[in-house]
């Protein structure tokens, strides 16, 4: 699929990727501790899906450089914040060590494909001079 065809931000492989993490997680989630419910659970489910909301922020706000980037940056954040999260949860024993390191693994590569698209923003903003 080239950006041309691309026709919002599910066509994405990184938001592709972020949702289905964040799915996971959702489904994982549900195994924590009641007593975790308004911390651990509701931090590690809200920064998973704000990877998505802020891609597709980012999507919308392509007409502007620096708004797509900066929308771009928080999606990077809320990556970044969901992979401290994974830490704790297997490091109170609510995951895998394994399962841990295959979510981390997977929020690394949202987080290299995020900074790809950072580096390359010119690329993706909608000229003036560009048919939309």
């Amino acid at each position: 699929m080239t950006r041309e065809s691309l026709k919002s931000q599910r066509d994405l492989e990184v938001y592709q990727m972020a949702f289905n993490a964040a799915m996971s997680i959702f489904e994982l989630s549900k195994k924590f501790p009641v007593e975790e419910r308004y911390s651990l659970t509701d931090q590690i489910r809200r920064s998973s899906r704000s990877v998505c909301a802020n891609l597709a922020e980012a999507w919308r706000k392509r007409l502007y450089e620096a708004a797509f980037v900066a929308k771009l940056s928080d999606s990077s954040a809320e990556a970044a914040e969901t992979q401290t999260w994974i830490e704790f949860a297997v490091e109170c024993n609510y995951l895998s060590a394994e399962t841990g390191r295959e979510l981390y693994k997977t929020y690394n590569s949202i987080l290299g494909m995020l900074v790809t698209m950072i580096h390359n923003s010119d690329k993706w903003v909608i000229s003036a001079n560009k048919n939309r």
